[in-house]
This record gives structure tokens, sequence and C-alpha cells, in this order.
């Protein structure tokens, strides 16, 4: 039962970069895109002059309709990117704790008891 226990213990600790990486894509790209757009329908004289700053960043980025959408495909991009280097990460992290653990077994080879 211990060893079993060990192996979902083991296996619950990583982190699945793809998943991960859409996770964070998609909480940024949806935030450019409701700022974007929520600016875009409140109007005014002068539209969003800061987030209007991106366009230096995200080529073709304005504080329009279709600027929300290609910002949305740039912070998605950025987003995933991020996500998935931090959950590799957080994986090289975790497998290197776990070989150095004190009576520790590698992955997947859990001995019977």
């Amino acid at each position: 039962m211990k060893a079993l226990q060990d192996v979902v213990l083991t296996r619950a600790l990583y982190l699945n970069c793809v998943v991960q990486g859409i996770a964070t894509g998609l909480v940024a790209g949806l935030g450019v895109f409701v700022a974007t757009n929520w600016l875009v329908l409140k109007g005014g004289e002068v539209i969003g002059p800061h987030l209007a700053l991106l366009g230096q960043f995200f080529i073709g980025y304005r504080v329009t309709f279709v600027g929300s959408l290609i910002g949305f495909a740039y912070a998605f991009a950025g987003g995933y990117a991020v996500g998935y280097l931090v959950a590799r990460s957080y994986n090289f992290i975790v497998a290197r704790r776990e070989r150095r653990r004190p009576g520790g077994r590698s992955r997947g080879h859990a001995s019977r008891s």
C-alpha cells in the first residue's frame, strides 16, 4: 500500500506543460481582448493611450476590435510560452528533488511491500 501511495504522490507532483501553457495563454489573451474591447465600447475622445503602448510589442495591435484579436493572438502565444516554461521548470525541479530524497525511488519503479 505504501508503494502505491508513493507512486500516486510522485505522479501528482508533475504538471502537464501543454495544459498549463494553454491555460496561461487563454488568461493572458482574454485579458488583452476584454481590456481592449472594454475601452472600444466605452469610447471617448482619446481611447486607451496606455493600452495602445502594447503596439510597441505587438506588431499590428491598435485599440480597435481587430486590434483586440491581434492582441489576443500575441498575448496567447506569449502566455503559452510562459506557462509552458514555468511548468517545465517546475517538473525539472520536482524530478531533481525526487532523485535526492533519502530512500526515494525513481518514478515508476515502486517496489512491492
